[in-house]
């Protein structure tokens, strides 16, 4: 049973040795490193480019235009990435699409080691977007062992596997771009992106050979799917059924809809906020302050996560949601309150504190708002929300620090922020009826439909 399911009290316990469980499962070793590989490419991406790009010469506008091309793509094709990969499995979509993103990092490389035009960097950037997403498939293949009984007695929390993932989302998000930055400016400027590059498709290699942990297509819808989940509990092979191409969760489900909202303005007002520190650091005439800002933001993250996942909470999910959301809303609400170097690290403390939490609990909704089947699909569709946001936040701050100055980009910050936990509490309903029944394995979740 989930802990949300119990009265009383909002913290039944703290328990610190719940990571004791996700650690003794050796099955996930091997997809873990693989995907924090791969997370390690995803979260140099943007910054990595432009780093490479200016660094050989280009204009930023050349450099922003094809970050901005590879946010738009990753936002347009991932989910449909992800959408086959729970309908084929991974070790089936992976590859192909991996090669494409990898050919498109060759592309900008190549142009850039050889000086060439901007019109192939652009090229480069649409099809780096068909990056598959490490975050999602991590997940699903976490959610697959657990809810398919693979793992028995022996199983994790789910929330406590979506904290231990998101700080290894954190840890890919604090150290990767530092180090493509290094590499970039140490030894060459294509330096970053090319180990970037190599650890991704190391990381692809190893996924897709940790096939005893992949999940079936349609697992926990039934049919085929279910009866191939069930033969590997008993140890026979599982038989890999393609399922028929179905809608978009976007359009079909409204939690899923929610909760890319919910990102959406969460990327935008990280983004604003992450460039209007950049500003200021420069106003202050002390660039290396921007780098510190965020770095110590993002290992408060990722303690917070960490530490969150020790926490066994009653409150039914939805409720979770909206004081989550609240919090972050709130906690980085006070950016308009920012004047100084102080101010500034502050409040980007204090709202790393709250971001964790958020993205686990609504990670841990959409796992329980989706079939077992579609949650690829559906973790990459709030990935795409973010990244939706992250590409309007910047825009938005550069024009306003242009015009009126970094402050005013702080305030306009503030009402972005807001946009999160009012969406949140219009939409609590949404979210409430489209929670389903907590379940064990995958055959109670089937028993009751």
């Amino acid at each position: 049973m989930d802990a949300e399911e119990g009265k009383g009290c909002a913290v039944a316990a703290v328990s610190p040795g719940v990571y004791k469980k996700v650690l003794a499962v050796r099955q996930a070793y091997s997809f873990d490193i693989a995907c924090l590989l791969m997370r390690f490419f995803g979260s140099m991406l943007n910054i990595g480019v432009v780093t490479m790009i200016t660094l050989s010469g280009y204009s930023f506008l050349t450099a922003g235009l094809s970050s901005s091309l590879i946010a738009l793509s990753i936002f347009v094709v991932t989910p449909r990435v992800s959408k086959r990969i729970d309908e084929r499995g991974q070790s089936a979509v992976v590859p192909k699409a991996a090669a494409v993103s990898l050919a498109g990092l060759v592309i900008l490389v190549a142009n850039v080691a050889l000086h060439g035009p901007a019109w192939p960097l652009f090229v480069g950037a649409l099809l780096v977007g068909f990056y598959p997403s490490p975050q999602a498939m991590a997940r699903a293949r976490w959610t697959y062992l657990i809810r398919s009984g693979r793992l028995g007695e022996a199983a994790p929390d789910l929330r406590t596997m979506f904290s231990y993932e998101s700080v290894l989302d954190d840890a890919a998000f604090i150290f990767s771009p530092s180090i493509s930055i290094a590499l970039a400016a140490a030894i060459s400027p294509v330096a970053g992106m090319v180990t970037g590059g190599v650890a991704f498709a190391v990381g692809v290699v190893l996924l897709c050979a940790s096939r005893s942990t992949e999940p079936v297509p349609g697992w926990g819808d039934g049919g085929a799917g279910a009866a191939s989940a069930a033969a590997e509990v008993e140890g026979e092979p599982a038989v890999v059924a393609e399922q028929p191409p179905r809608k978009s969760l976007l359009a079909t489900s409204a939690a899923v809809r929610v909760l890319f909202v919910t990102y959406a303005f969460a990327g935008s007002f990280l983004g604003l906020f992450d460039t209007a520190t950049v500003s200021l650091s420069e106003d202050l005439h002390s660039p290396d302050f921007a780098g510190a800002v965020l770095m110590a933001s993002g290992a408060v993250s990722m303690t917070m996560g960490f530490l969150f996942g020790m926490v066994r909470l009653r409150a039914p999910l939805p409720k979770q949601f909206v004081v989550a959301a609240c919090a972050v809303g709130l906690s980085f609400g006070t950016m308009f309150l920012i004047d100084s170097a102080p101010t500034l690290m502050l409040v980007a403390l204090l709202g790393a504190a709250t971001y964790a939490p958020l993205l686990i609990v609504a990670n841990s909704v959409c796992e329980r708002a989706v079939p077992d089947a579609r949650l690829t699909e559906a973790i990459t569709w709030l990935n795409a929300g973010y990244t939706c946001g992250a590409a309007f936040g910047p825009t938005v701050a550069g024009a306003i620090i242009d015009t009126f100055g970094t402050m005013a980009s702080f305030k306009v910050g503030t009402v972005l922020c807001l946009g999160m936990p009012v969406t949140a509490i219009l939409c609590y309903r949404i979210v409430k009826r489209n929670i389903l029944p907590a379940y064990t394995v995958v055959e109670e979740r089937g028993a009751g439909k």
